[in-house]
């Protein structure tokens, strides 16, 4: 297993572990409405307190956990610092879905019971 010492790189570098990486991630609902806010404009801590009616420590708690799993990155702008999402991230976790739902729709098999 890859090691590095910069989480969100190491998590993305492993192929499907990027997946599992990605899923915990998207498993709590502030962190899935957080993506669904960054996914039309880039925002900083503030903005997303105000949008989530959620304390300033709460925010920056999903936010690490999402920059760990690489799914957003971050620019500073003066004393504030902005989030964005960056797209690729969510490539592994597409195609774990997307071949999921292919070997689903082509293999009507049925296991007999013994």
């Amino acid at each position: 297993m890859l090691v590095s010492a910069e989480p969100d790189v190491a998590a993305h570098d492993v192929g499907a572990g990027a997946a599992d990486v990605t899923l915990r991630a998207l498993a709590d609902p502030t962190r899935r409405r957080i993506l669904e806010l960054l996914s039309s404009e880039q925002l900083c801590v503030c903005h997303l307190m105000d949008l989530l009616g959620a304390r300033q420590t709460n925010v920056s708690n999903h936010l690490r956990v999402l920059r760990d799993a690489g799914l957003v990155e971050t620019e500073a702008c003066g004393r504030f610092t902005y989030y964005r999402l960056r797209p690729h991230a969510f490539d592994a976790v597409g195609q774990l879905v997307y071949g999921l739902a292919r070997a689903a729709a082509a293999t009507p098999v049925k296991r007999a019971c013994p």
